[in-house]
Formats: C-alpha cells, structure tokens, sequence
C-alpha cells in the first residue's frame, strides 16, 4: 500500500532533494490539463461516430488510408493549437537545474514536453508528427510538402502524400493497436529504470500494457516510485506515494521547492 502522506510535497521533496537519477513517466492526463482530449474524449463532430479503436489500426489504413489520414492531420491540429503547461515547464526547469538527471519517459504522441523545452528519452507510442512510409519506413519531413499545412476545419478524407523514396503512402509515426512498441525507445525507458533511484509516474492510467509495467520494476529494487494524479489509477495501491494533485499544480510546486535549496 502508498506511504500516507498528510503534507505530499514534503515527503516528495525529500526523495527528490536525495535522487541523482530521475524518471519521470508521462501519460495521457499530463497533456490533458494542455487541452488535448484523451484518445477517446477526441471523438467530437465529424468523428463522433467512429470507434477510436478502429481507427487507430492497420486493418483502418490498409482499408480507407485517406480516411485515416484527415483523422490524424485534425488530431495534429488540435495538438498545435495548445501549448504546454507549467508542469511541462517545470520538468523542463528542474532538467537546466542539474540537481540530477531527468529522463522523460512518455506515452504520449504531442510534443508538448519538447516545445516546453525538455529532451524526452522516450516516446513509447511514438509521434504523431515523426511521420514515415508505411512501407519502407523512410522519414518524411513535413516541412517538405505545403499539402500537409493543418487546416482547422477537419474533413473526413484526406490523401496522404507519398514517400520520395518507394511511392508509399506515408503514414503518422504513431504505434496503433496491434502493432509491436518500436524497440529501441522501450529498451531506452527500461535501461533509464534500472539507474533511477526516484520514479515519477505523472497523469497515467496504468491500463495500456506494456507501459503500464514500467512503474512495477523500480518498485521490487526498492526504489520510490511516486504517482502523481488527482484520480484512482492501477498503480495507486502499488505506488509508495500517492499525490492526488494534477501534474499543472504538483509538478510547479516541487521544483520550486528544489530550487529554493540550490
């Protein structure tokens, strides 16, 4: 069970005032409190009567690719019209401060850590703008085609543009359901966990395997792992310390404290 904790930015500050190596797991409610709708909260206007996860599938874009594709430039587009919060920048602030080294772990597809000015180790389900072929897995940069400017209102079908190399249609680099997470960003997430000696596990549900186990290997070492979100999660009963605070009002609050120590 969670250590009770009647004042959590007190006992927070200390493990984190003592910790050299820091991970910090980054899920869905982190960039909710920005503005982006969860994957399923998306589902307004146009797409409200499609199922996320039939979507979100390989079987969806070898069927109807152009269809999946105007889902994903609205997505883009409602992730550009938001900006980071301050937890994304206080992650940022607490990495520049050089008490220890932060490593960001994230399960989410925006580049709300990176434009709060963060490097993030990770992204496990990869990201909706790192686009690619959908057959040779070349790189295509969006900066590369005007066709690919986000529009605001979203259509229903949009065709993808094609890879400068084989001809493909070039697909978002997001990992959809049923596909394998992309290796080397879980075995970077799994070799920062063996080094830290604090976990964060920040606006996560800890359903969406295997993400979700991430948490659980620090914990058998003995290593705190502290869960920050102001709901129940899967974790909440295995956490050493649950701060039932969103990351946009705990994260601030401790890295303000740190830096009033340095």
């Amino acid at each position: 069970m969670p250590t009770p904790a009647s004042e959590p930015l007190d006992t927070v500050l200390d493990l984190a005032r003592d910790a050299r190596d820091v991970v910090v797991l980054t899920g869905a409610g982190m960039s909710v409190e920005s503005g982006i709708p969860t994957f399923r909260d998306a589902q307004t206007g146009l797409w409200e009567r499609h199922d996320p996860e039939e979507l979100a599938t390989i079987d969806a874009w070898e069927r109807d690719p152009d269809f999946v594709w105007a889902w994903y430039r609205w997505r883009a587009k409602l992730i550009r019209d938001v900006q980071p919060h301050v937890g994304h920048r206080a992650l940022a602030d607490w990495a520049d401060a050089e008490r220890a080294n932060l490593w960001i772990v994230t399960q989410n597809i925006d580049d709300l850590h990176e434009r709060a000015g963060s490097s993030v180790l990770a992204h496990l389900h990869g990201s909706i703008f790192a686009l690619r072929c959908s057959e040779c897995d070349t790189p295509f940069d969006e900066a590369d085609d005007a066709a690919l400017a986000l529009t605001s209102d979203p259509v229903e079908r949009l065709a993808p543009p094609r890879c400068p190399v084989c001809g493909a249609a070039v697909r978002p680099g997001v990992v959809w359901f049923g596909e394998e997470l992309p290796h080397e960003p879980f075995a970077h997430a799994e070799a920062a966990l063996e080094h830290a000696d604090l976990v964060l596990s920040v606006g996560t549900s800890g359903v969406v395997q295997p993400a979700a186990g991430l948490p659980y290997r620090p914990l058998t070492r003995g290593v705190p792992v502290v869960e920050i979100n102001p709901a129940e999660t899967e974790l909440s009963d295995d956490a050493t310390l649950v701060w039932r605070a969103p990351a946009a009002a705990a994260l601030p609050a401790l890295v303000s404290a740190l830096r009033g120590e340095a």
